[in-house]
């Protein structure tokens, strides 16, 4: 079912809603990666639904369903950067998720899985003690001299070359042009690029204060991760956690071979073919 509800500031944004809040066991915020719109997610949010939970996806301003319709040829002008893509937007999407599930009285826990910059930003909610669990996918530091090798070979082209040209000349990120990334607000991919130039990431802005934030976070996490993986490395993952001094995050990190399967990737995680197995497990620890 598809949601309109608003970020904390106002703005509206579009999700859609998987399961009966009436019988719902616990509720699931599925938190989308960089330039990832929420449909890709839909076939684990109906599989987790079936296990009796309720499910909320959503895009993030300027994103999918969240793009303004006036801006459905450009993204110049939108405000936005990636704080307040986590302080307003997820923020927001959790409020509704709490308040779908019966409000604060409701006894019912409500997890988080953030894909990539999902997983990143769970420091940043200014509404974090709603969570009772929380899972990473291949969510590590953005560093880019921590990106798996392959990626490295690359990126420097785009932080070096492609944003500091485009931004000033589109006014946004023009990835759908480009075949990359997607359209991004200019707010947004100027914070990231600076973040990824750091090897202390989104610490490069926020500092000792960010550093506390983050580590405010108690609740029990599970970081998936892979073998596989042509974005994150086994370095970048682990530093990234680091960053949650205030829980000891469970690593899983996984080879596709250990599931006869010859790839996951960054991605993969989220394709049907993992229910019975990656969907199945992760739900477990879930429950637990």
């Amino acid at each position: 079912m598809s949601i309109h509800f608003s970020a904390r500031d106002g703005f509206p944004l579009v999700g859609k809603c998987f399961g009966d809040p009436a019988t719902a066991k616990a509720g699931l915020v599925i938190a989308p990666a960089m330039g990832v719109e929420q449909h890709f997610y839909a076939d684990f949010a109906h599989w987790m639904a079936e296990q009796g939970y309720l499910v909320l996806s959503f895009d993030y301003r300027g994103m999918g369903h969240s793009r303004p319709q006036a801006m459905r040829r450009s993204l110049r002008g939108l405000q936005a950067d990636i704080k307040t893509w986590a302080e307003q937007d997820a923020a927001g999407a959790l409020d509704e998720l709490c308040r779908r599930l019966g409000g604060p009285a409701d006894t019912r826990p409500i997890h988080w899985i953030g894909h990539s910059l999902g997983g990143q930003i769970l420091g940043l909610l200014p509404n974090r003690e709603k969570l009772a669990r929380v899972i990473t996918v291949g969510s590590g530091n953005g560093y880019w001299l921590d990106n798996a090798p392959s990626l490295r070979r690359s990126v420097w082209f785009l932080w070096y070359f492609l944003v500091p040209l485009c931004l000033p000349l589109f006014g946004y990120f023009p990835g759908r042009r480009l075949g990359m990334v997607g359209d991004l607000p200019q707010g947004v991919m100027a914070q990231w690029r600076r973040w990824c130039l750091s090897k202390d990431y989104m610490m490069v802005e926020g500092g000792d204060a960010l550093r506390a934030q983050y580590g405010t976070l108690q609740q029990p996490m599970l970081s998936l991760s892979f073998t596989d993986d042509e974005f994150m490395s086994a370095r970048s993952i682990a530093t990234l956690h680091e960053f949650f001094t205030g829980t000891q995050a469970e690593m899983w990190r996984i080879d596709p071979a250990e599931l006869g399967e010859p790839r996951i990737g960054h991605f993969g995680f989220f394709r049907k073919r993992f229910q019975f197995s990656l969907w199945h497990r992760m739900q477990q620890w879930l429950a637990s």
